[in-house]
């Protein structure tokens, strides 16, 4: 009996094991540690109902628990641009936001069995209580310029965190060019490609400057598109030593006779190095630097056909005379002479922007002289930049 006895208990304790081994197992495929896997949960900030949040602090959208499926956010009906992380448990705003204004945002995500959760958060940013502004943008909307052409932003008082203001700036440009944003002062900063333009395309300036704090309680306002395209390549190489220059438009190349400066004077030698177009006119009046009628060296004419490529009086443009120098010697006030065959052919192709870059003085094209940003290294050129590159 005794025996007996101790037979079915053996057989029930390993009933016992079995089923509890069997419930163990099922509690698993819930969760790791046994327990009921938790739902998915979407979190949103700025928070719902908010009424002073950051402009700067742009919209945050995260999940716990699952993946975010949908993300819309939305001011005055218009979609807020985004982008969600690598797998998807967040989704953060492109750009800051617009100070004083309402924004709505509706989001949803899946947990891992797929069980659909939704969250929504209505709010309004803080107004400005002090702002800056851009007051100048170069190229002008819809000019058509050279592939040397830099973009050149000036902004109406100083930028303490240019690192944010930088990001906030967007150059897109049909051929897809590279390049970078460098300081020239605390109120402008300059955008200039690796390379030179890509001739023939369209080139779009966005700053998302609107909730951008550029300095201390100090916020954007509004956003600032403008619009250029890249032209002609033209790009020419004078040499002070052959005294001819070599023009090169869309891979058309032509040579014309030149002379550059005297070199009796610093003032009378043409600055070496690349220099870009600035203007021109069919006739400019120009008069000898620091002297007045009677000292030596002075004089005052009429110029035809002058390209100006430095802020220091130099030009490309047709010899007033002195033909015979032309291809042979060096007789100007430190501009580039040529023949009125080949003046008039660079003035009719010239745009704002085209390189022209001089060779063979020994005065170099000094910063500040007009638009010499092609003549600091690339990597210099980085390093001017307020983000890491």
């Amino acid at each position: 009996m005794s025996n007996r006895r101790s037979a079915v208990a053996l057989v029930m304790a390993a009933l016992l094991a079995g089923a509890c081994a069997c419930q163990s197992s099922e509690a698993g495929t819930n969760g790791k540690d046994g327990t009921k896997a938790p739902d998915a949960s979407v979190r949103i900030l700025p928070a719902n109902g908010d009424a002073k949040a950051r402009p700067d602090q742009g919209i945050t959208v995260a999940a716990t628990g699952g993946k975010l499926d949908q993300v819309t956010a939305v001011q005055s009906g218009k979609p807020v641009p985004g982008a969600f992380n690598a797998d998807h448990t967040q989704w953060k705003s492109t750009w800051t936001l617009k100070p004083g204004a309402a924004y709505s945002v509706n989001a949803a995500a899946k947990s891992d069995k797929g069980k659909t959760v939704s969250a929504a958060s209505q709010f309004t940013l803080a107004k400005a209580t002090d702002s800056f502004s851009i007051s100048d943008v170069t190229p002008m909307p819809g000019e058509k310029v050279g592939v040397g052409m830099p973009i050149i932003v000036t902004f109406n008082r100083a930028i303490a965190n240019r690192a944010y203001v930088e990001k906030a700036l967007e150059v897109k440009s049909d051929k897809n060019d590279v390049g970078a944003w460098h300081w020239t002062s605390d109120q402008q900063v300059v955008f200039r490609t690796q390379k030179y333009w890509q001739p023939h395309q369209n080139i779009t300036f966005t700053a998302h400057m609107a909730g951008v704090r550029g300095l201390r309680g100090v916020y954007g306002t509004t956003d600032v598109t403008k619009s250029f395209k890249i032209g002609a390549s033209n790009i020419t190489v004078a040499n002070a030593k052959t005294h001819y220059m070599r023009v090169d438009h869309d891979g058309e190349v032509k040579k014309f006779p030149i002379s550059t400066g005297m070199g009796t004077t610093r003032e009378y030698t043409t600055t070496s190095g690349i220099h870009l177009t600035k203007e021109k006119a069919t006739m400019v009046h120009m008069v000898s630097p620091g002297r007045k009628p009677g000292d030596p060296g002075y004089y005052a004419e009429d110029i035809p056909l002058a390209v100006r490529i430095s802020d220091r009086g130099e030009y490309v443009h047709q010899s007033p005379g002195q033909y015979y120098a032309l291809g042979h010697s060096n007789v100007s006030h430190g501009c580039v002479r040529t023949s009125p065959t080949g003046a008039r052919w660079f003035y009719n192709i010239a745009q704002r922007g085209d390189v022209v870059d001089v060779t063979g003085t020994d005065r170099k094209l000094e910063p500040g002289n007009g638009w010499t940003f092609w003549e600091t290294s690339w990597a210099s050129w980085l390093k001017g930049s307020a983000l890491q590159h």
